[in-house]
Parts: C-alpha cells; structure tokens; sequence
C-alpha cells in the first residue's frame, strides 16, 4: 500500500504541475512580473527636450509616477531618432528601460538610414498619441497671410523648411507637400522638432511642418501662424486653419507615438507595464495634460501598435520610393 501510496502521491503532483504549467501559473511566470513599486524606470524619448514627443512621455510619466518607486525621462537624440530608439531596443529586457517609440521606427528603416533600427526589435506596450502635420511660419512673415500664398511663393522661390531630422516624419510630411504642389523646399533637419522651431523664431528658416502640439504655445503667443495642417479634418484647437485638401492638396501626413520595451521581454512583464500605463493614460491628469498642450490622445494595445508599424513599414516604403528619398 505504501508503494501504491507513493506511486499516486507523484501522480497528483506531476498532474498539478502539468496544470499549473498548461494555465501559466507556475511561480516561475509570477516571477518573470516585477514590483515595479520597488523599482527604478528610465523613460527614453529619441528626440530633444520640448518636442511633442518628450512632451507626451513626461506627461504620461508624471501620471504614472506612483507605480514606481523612481521613473525619470532622459532625451537621447541623433540620427532622427533611431540613436534614442537603437538604445532602447538593446537594454535589459526587464522593465526597467522603456522607449518611446514613434513613426520613424519605420520611416528611417524604409528609407534606408536606420543604422540597424527595425520595429521588430521592440515589443510594444501601448499606442499613446498621434498628431499630422502643421505647415508654421512666423507671425510676421509678410510673404505668407495663406497656405496659398505659402505653396505660390515656393514655387518661384527656395524656402528652408525645418524638420526634426531629415527621414523623420515631418521631412517626410514636407517632401511629400512639395512633390504634390510643386513648392521648391530646401530640407534642414535637427535632432528634434524643438530645435528646428528655435530656428524659426530667429528666422534662420522659413517654416517648419511639425505638430500643432510643438508650436501652439508660440502661436497663442503671437510669435508663429499656421497656414494649414496635413489632416483629413481640421483641427479642434485651431478651427479656423484649413487642411491642404480644402486648399486643393491632398497630402495628409503625421506621426504616432507609444512606448515598447526589448523585444525579449517576457509578456508578463509587458502585460503589467500595460496595466500600469493604460491606468495613467486614462487618469484626469494625463487628459488634462494632453489637452492642455494639444496632444491629441490615441490608445492601441501592444498587440494592434505591433501591426500597425508591420503595415505602416510597408506604406512608408512605397512612399519613399515615389519621393525618391530612399538612401542609394
């Protein structure tokens, strides 16, 4: 009887085990999710400070600051972002480094210039923000009072059109503006979109076509107008500027932002960043923020922001193919 016992003692614990494995509840898996309320977490933004891009990570990171024990957002920029993304896709793969990734995971790669960089290196958290762009000049610039005055003036003259890095999006936005009107834009990139409106204020360029969100604190202060935004619709904060299809132009562009972690993170971890980061982005003081510095709000889970760039990989490549900026 003992053996008999013995026998059907291990027999009910391989069963149970077999269980606990089959329903993902070993203590192996419970373990692979930190407590991130004892841990310290590094927020990398590709780009400079100020930009739409730092600006939404430290919103959603001051809304979740209380899941952490410590989380700090730290800018690492070069190369259109691929430096800060590059970075982040080869940290530890445990929750503690998180990027925010944008629009230029697959636009650098498509156009050839991403140094290694490809969407595939990440597993996505979340989807956070998207936002088109916004065609910006000085306030005073006499020669522009409309978007068509703007594209007219263009096509007999070179305008400096500044982006946040030449392959980003916003060079892509303006490419693809002046291969649809004929407008005659001489690209200038920075690390960022910050810097580039800098350089508009001194009227060392003449125009940016970065987010309404980046420029809208200087076009309430009376320093920048908007001659249109590359959108489908007109945008809420700005009722009064048209979109480029109401001026004739049917170019309609602009970036998306989430954050990922290595591709090699386990799912448990993941999942719980997800839960953490999903709870703040659905906080009163993140929608506060965001409306506050006119970003607009879009959430995706990890699972349809990975499909999305797999599909968005596939567009941008055909686009740069036709503007003819793919890296020879």
């Amino acid at each position: 009887m003992n053996i008999v016992k013995k026998l059907l003692t291990i027999a009910l614990i391989a069963m149970l085990a077999f269980s606990a494995f089959a329903n993902g509840t070993t203590e192996v898996a419970t373990a692979a999710a930190p407590d991130f309320s004892q841990m310290t977490v590094q927020c990398i933004v590709p780009y400079s400070a100020g930009g739409g891009t730092d600006q939404v990570m430290r919103g959603l990171a001051d809304a979740a600051a209380s899941s952490f024990k410590n989380i700090s957002v730290v800018n690492v920029t070069g190369a259109g972002g691929a430096t800060g993304m590059l970075q982040g896709a080869n940290s530890k793969p445990d929750g503690s480094v998180i990027t925010m990734t944008t629009v230029e995971l697959v636009t650098l790669e498509a156009m050839g210039n991403n140094a290694g960089l490809t969407y595939s290196m990440f597993k996505p958290i979340m989807l956070l923000n998207s936002a088109c762009s916004a065609i910006t000049v000085k306030a005073d610039d006499t020669r522009f009072n409309t978007f068509q005055d703007f594209i007219e003036y263009a096509k007999k003259n070179q305008i400096l059109m500044g982006n946040s890095g030449i392959g980003a999006i916003w060079h892509l936005a303006a490419a693809g503006l002046g291969k649809s009107t004929g407008a005659n834009f001489k690209h200038v990139g920075y690390n960022g979109a910050a810097p580039a409106i800098t350089d508009l204020l001194g009227g060392h360029i003449d125009a940016v076509a970065v987010s309404y969100a980046e420029v809208s604190a200087f076009v309430e202060s009376g320093d920048l107008k908007v001659l249109a935004v590359l959108a489908d619709n007109r945008l809420e904060s700005i009722p009064n500027v048209p979109t480029a299809k109401e001026c004739g132009y049917d170019v309609v562009l602009g970036t998306w932002r989430g954050i990922a972690v290595p591709a090699s993170t386990p799912q448990a971890i993941v999942d719980e960043l997800y839960r953490i980061f999903s709870t703040a982005a659905a906080s009163d003081a993140f929608k506060t923020f965001m409306a506050n510095t006119k970003n607009v709000i879009e959430i995706m889970d990890g699972a349809s922001y990975y499909e999305k760039m797999k599909n968005e990989l596939v567009l941008y490549t055909a686009l740069i193919k036709e503007l003819g900026l793919a890296v020879k």
